[in-house]
């Protein structure tokens, strides 16, 4: 029945997946127009791997190695992917 009401009325079906904790703190330096690069659409992997980097210190940073150590990495993938699914621009 809800899955009726939800086609029928144009509404979504399931809920939006949770913002991962860690996610939106990003925008403040990776918005769109950015000087560091918006990360909205860019590939899981990608940025992933960026975070990874960043944490084992493979990729120098002032202050990226000490976000990205913060989180795991399945909280990384989360991230990743929560960002991937972003609108590039917004």
């Amino acid at each position: 029945m809800a899955a009726f009401v939800a086609v029928a009325f144009g509404l979504p079906a399931f809920a939006a997946e949770p913002t991962p904790p860690g996610a939106t703190s990003c925008s403040g330096c990776h918005a769109a127009g950015s000087a560091f690069g918006p990360l909205a659409g860019v590939p899981a992997e990608r940025t992933e791997a960026a975070l990874a980097a960043f944490r084992s210190g493979e990729r120098p940073s002032t202050l990226m190695g000490r976000i990205a150590k913060g989180f795991d990495e399945n909280q990384s993938r989360a991230i990743a992917q929560w960002w991937a699914g972003q609108e590039a621009g917004k």
